[in-house]
């Protein structure tokens, strides 16, 4: 079985109308992508492509790099991403790949950064209830409580919940519905939201 996946950019959510239902839907720039390199079991010990997605100068890049594209007739692009296949043997270096791999009803996951929210607390961080807002609590609303353990073993565990950067992580969000395609445009509509500011990378696969 082929996996269906592809590239895209993030570009805005917006909504449409399915009978008196309105839909929430999130706009992704799919493709085109080109098939830049294969890596087969009996090379890499494992089977997989890397897609290439948005031409850019060749300015842009280094000799390696450029060398890369080059070595395959492909035209220089920004982003490369690997995904990794059980069958490779009918996928041709160069082919390229566009939104129409995908049809209105497909499952299908999408990957990308989440958006970074900075040095938060632990009441944003993990939704941790706070402490009392009244009877002498002075300073203590956001605050986290007790941390550690009593002289046994007189130290925080591990993996503790504390204050600390949140979001800018890779994040799937996972059977999102497909609600139409715009093969023309190169546009993909998605039911529900996708991780990410916009213009953000995403890479789209077939939900199995």
């Amino acid at each position: 079985m082929r996996r269906k996946a592809i590239l895209g950019k993030k570009l805005e959510m917006t909504q449409i109308f399915e009978g008196n239902n309105i839909v929430p839907v999130i706009i992704i720039q799919a493709g085109p992508c080109k098939i830049v390199q294969k890596k087969t079991k009996e090379k890499d010990g494992y089977n997989a492509i890397q897609i290439g997605f948005e031409e850019i100068k060749e300015s842009k890049l280094n000799k390696p790099e450029l060398g890369h594209f080059q070595k395959n007739k492909i035209p220089p692009l920004r982003y490369l991403k690997e995904v990794r296949l059980e069958d490779i043997s009918q996928i041709v270096v160069g082919d390229e790949l566009k939104v129409n791999i995908f049809k209105k009803g497909d499952l299908v996951n999408i990957s990308g950064i989440s958006k970074g929210k900075g040095f938060q607390g632990v009441v944003k961080r993990y939704g941790f209830k706070g402490g009392p807002a009244s009877h002498g609590a002075k300073q203590w609303h956001r605050r986290p409580g007790s941390i550690g353990a009593s002289s046994d073993p007189s130290r925080v565990f591990k993996g503790k919940k504390m204050p600390g950067r949140m979001g800018r992580e890779r994040v799937t969000a996972r059977n999102l519905t497909v609600v139409d395609i715009d093969t023309e445009n190169n546009l993909l509509l998605v039911k529900g939201s996708a991780p990410g500011t916009k213009g953000r990378l995403l890479l789209i696969e077939e939900a199995l």
